[in-house]
């Protein structure tokens, strides 16, 4: 009877997520939406790409994240000389008994952290991409399944290009959203310095890897009314077809728009948004907070957006300016 009635206890999911913000916010400074976004990334159990120049917290917050929850945590610290069996794991001959054992590497983890992913040459990227899309992982002859869940946290530096490789766009696509860290406010940055002349904060567990589970299965549960999916569509062809929006100018700045997969990512961010906020269906307003961390880096530029200085987010600003939000009756939904 417990595990029935779970789904529907949103007020549960709200506090619980609350007690979560409240302990990493013991560590971390400001960075609310990023946050944010990583329990959108933790509940609709999508992989998330965070960006933004040295000293950040980027690692950290990811470190702060898994230190609050259960399970096992990994990090790997991204070199041009990594190879896949650094990532994977590797098969070892043991000559006192004439045969291979496998050894598992530090992919084998519910979260892993990728520190500096665009560091790491091709072949390595390549067992990454498997290992984030089937969830398993391939040595030799045989084939792994990774702790469930399982969520990839990468980080990388946007300004140094000595000793980093490009991102396969079929990989970048894999991420579920691209978060995009700008330097804090100066009361936040003060408060950072003030903490950082006492010992560091020790971070209590607060969501144990079952529960996780539950919620996650209870975000499954949040109702998706046909006109949210219809927006969240329009909006990721939009990055397609922007002259059929309105937005003629942009069409000789992308080359290639957002896939389907943007699409449901939209959908997915969105019932994982609208649990975190307390409701039990998602909004437009959802999709709309989530659209430009979920559509910026599945859109492919042209050289003529390079020379006339135009970005994915300065499209997507206009994408959302031009397509309004639809209208839902609430009652209507918190009904269904």
């Amino acid at each position: 009877m417990e595990d029935r009635q779970t789904p529907l206890d949103v007020t549960e999911a709200n506090h619980v997520f609350e007690a979560a913000m409240f302990e990493i916010k013991r560590v971390i400074v400001g960075q609310e939406a990023m946050l944010e976004r990583v329990l959108v990334a933790l509940l609709a159990g999508g992989h998330l790409l965070i960006e933004g120049v040295p000293g950040l917290a980027k690692t950290l917050t990811v470190k702060t994240v898994a230190e609050a929850l259960g399970g096992t945590f990994a990090r790997i610290q991204f070199t041009p000389d990594l190879v896949p069996a650094d990532l994977v794991g590797t098969r070892i001959y043991r000559p006192d008994r004439h045969q291979f054992d496998v050894e598992l590497g530090p992919v084998f983890a519910n979260i892993l952290l990728a520190d500096e992913i665009n560091r790491a040459p091709a072949k390595v990227q390549s067992a990454l991409l498997e290992v984030m899309q089937e969830h398993q992982v391939t040595i030799g002859a045989q084939t792994f399944k990774v702790p469930d869940p399982f969520l990839v946290m990468a980080t990388q530096n946007p300004i140094e290009s000595e000793g980093t490789y490009a991102l396969p766009e079929a990989q970048v696509d894999r991420f579920m959203m691209k978060v995009i860290v700008d330097y804090p406010q100066m009361a936040e940055e003060l408060t950072v310095v003030q903490r950082s002349l006492s010992p560091a904060v020790a971070v209590k567990e607060v969501l144990p890897i079952e529960r996780l589970h539950a919620f996650q299965k209870q975000t499954s549960e949040v109702y998706v009314d046909r006109t949210v999916a219809e927006y969240a569509i329009r909006l990721t062809d939009a990055t397609r077809h922007p002259a059929n929006y309105g937005l003629r100018e942009h069409a000789a700045h992308i080359a290639f728009g957002a896939s389907p997969r943007g699409s449901i990512n939209l959908v997915l961010g969105a019932r994982a948004l609208a649990l975190l906020r307390g409701r039990r269906y998602a909004l437009p307003q959802d999709v709309y907070d989530l659209a430009k961390d979920v559509l910026r880096h599945r859109m492919v530029m042209t050289y003529q957006a390079l020379a006339d200085n135009v970005t994915s987010d300065t499209i997507l600003d206009g994408i959302l300016a031009r397509i309004p939000l639809p209208h839902l009756e609430l009652a209507r939904e918190a009904t269904a």
